[in-house]
């Protein structure tokens, strides 16, 4: 039967007050010290700038640090990286460059089975993970545009910071799912996720990171404006920032330049292949 919660004001004393938040208090503390008790990933490699971040604090990561509460998370900046490792020893997690990802939950199930869910808002990860031999454990990860499950795959996604997800997988299998609908991505397949669609069927994987150059020219003495194209389910950095592409790959933006002209790009597939890109502005 469904429960119905009626909230209504009472006269009741000060000391009455302070005695129940008290004890609200204590019960949700218990209950954060459960959370963190059960399960954890640990920090296994710190390269760059990365932050631990464990509620509203922040500080430099280090190996062997852990995460263990709902909300915990790690922050790459630019041209960093980190590894996370899964307690249950089910396979590591490689944190790309200006990515961010928290935990969602780290649950042992009374059977014995594993559930680990993440949350990545933006930037790229590759997950390596053992089959699992224990069929409730799962693993999913969330990003704004849906969700992937696998149960023992090599894959990886990209976001972008308006939500698109590119999703690949390099063996085994991975479910991506949003709106409703799932598809399947058996190895050597991609799937692209847009905010508020379904997943795009599946089509062969591409390893290509290339970024056709469409126009590139000076606006002033300092920014440039350049338009081109990738594979839509890769990532995209322009001047160590990343940008939003289209659903087909497009994009137009205007930037800063260095004082010799140049512009650094990078486009990160989802697998975490890397290639870096140095673009000369032609003279006014």
């Amino acid at each position: 039967m469904k429960r119905r919660y009626v909230w209504f004001w009472v006269g009741i004393s000060l000391p009455l007050i302070a005695l129940l938040m008290s004890f609200w208090s204590a019960s949700f503390a218990s209950s954060i010290v459960q959370v963190r008790t059960q399960r954890w990933l640990e920090v296994r490699q710190v390269i760059g700038q990365v932050l631990f971040q464990q509620g509203q604090r922040s500080q430099p990561a280090r190996s062997g640090m852990r995460l263990q509460s709902v909300g915990d998370g790690i922050v790459t900046g630019s041209r960093s990286q980190s590894v996370l490792a899964a307690d249950d020893g089910i396979g590591f997690i490689d944190v790309a460059e200006d990515t961010l990802v928290r935990v969602q939950q780290l649950q042992r199930l009374p059977d014995g089975g594993h559930v680990t869910r993440l949350f990545v808002e933006r930037g790229q990860v590759s997950l390596r993970i053992r089959r699992f031999t224990h069929r409730s454990s799962e693993l999913e990860i969330q990003t704004p545009a849906g969700w992937s499950g696998v149960r023992g795959t090599e894959f990886g996604l990209t976001v972008q910071p308006d939500g698109k997800t590119g999703v690949a997988t390099r063996s085994g299998a991975v479910v991506a799912r949003a709106q409703g609908r799932s598809v399947s991505l058996r190895g050597g397949f991609q799937s692209l996720i847009i905010p508020g669609e379904p997943p795009t069927p599946p089509r062969p994987l591409t390893t290509d990171a290339r970024l056709q150059l469409n126009y590139l020219a000076a606006v002033d003495r300092q920014t440039a404006r350049i338009e081109g194209q990738i594979d839509p389910v890769n990532l995209l950095l322009i001047a160590d920032v990343p940008q939003v592409v289209d659903r087909d790959g497009r994009f137009q933006v205007t930037v800063a330049m260095l004082p010799n002209r140049r512009i650094s790009a990078v486009v990160i597939t989802p697998l975490g292949n890397r290639q870096s890109y140095e673009l000369a502005v032609p003279a006014l």
